[in-house]
């Protein structure tokens, strides 16, 4: 009897470890009616060949997406951020490794015109030169290479947007849902109120 699929087989495996039946019918005879040939039995070994067949197929169906989905994200990451080194995006699958969202962003405490090179922010902590960075508030946003780094100054291409006091700076302008593996657009600020009379 073959080899059945009985539980998980490695994702690391060097030949298909599913191994096919090959199903007989019954051979009768024409005349007397009599069973001269039995065919294959149907036993649960089979049924269950059949099932862990199927699971571990999609286990490796989800393996390969995984894979595919982190080597789309690194050939982005190239393209998109010069010496980039594999950081600024998480592929949300639970993996640890060196693709991670980089979350550097600071405040322009001063509104900037169109064609601004020169930027005043609050901070300039982990922030590097000859990277992309995107700049944002709730009117405009663009993605502009940074090209100097000072100690209260980030100096970026020329702006094709003008920006309020108080835009956005940042690596990467996105919301993560950690329930549902996905990336949101983020927003560009919030505020917390309190209102107090005055006697």
């Amino acid at each position: 009897m073959s080899n059945q699929m009985n539980g998980e087989v490695p994702l690391n495996l060097k030949k298909n470890p599913y191994e096919r039946t090959q199903w007989e019918d019954d051979v009768t005879d024409p005349v007397t009616g009599e069973i001269i040939n039995d065919g294959t039995p149907f036993m649960s070994e089979f049924a269950n060949n059949f099932e862990w067949g199927i699971y571990n197929a999609f286990r490796f169906i989800g393996e390969v997406y995984r894979q595919q989905e982190r080597m789309r994200v690194q050939l982005e990451l190239d393209g998109r951020v010069p010496g980039n080194s594999g950081t600024f995006a998480d592929v949300l699958d639970g993996s640890s490794n060196k693709i991670t969202l980089d979350k550097a962003l600071t405040d322009i405490i001063e509104a900037v015109e169109t064609g601004t090179t020169t930027l005043k922010v609050a901070s300039v902590e982990g922030f590097t030169v000859f990277t992309q960075v995107t700049i944002f508030d709730d009117v405009g946003t663009e993605d502009v290479v940074i090209t100097a780094i000072g100690t209260d100054t980030i100096t970026v291409q020329a702006l094709k947007n003008s920006y309020k006091k108080g835009a956005k700076m940042a690596r990467s302008n996105v919301l993560i849902d950690t329930v549902n593996a996905e990336m949101g657009v983020g927003d560009w600020q919030t505020f917390s109120v309190e209102l107090v009379e005055v006697v």
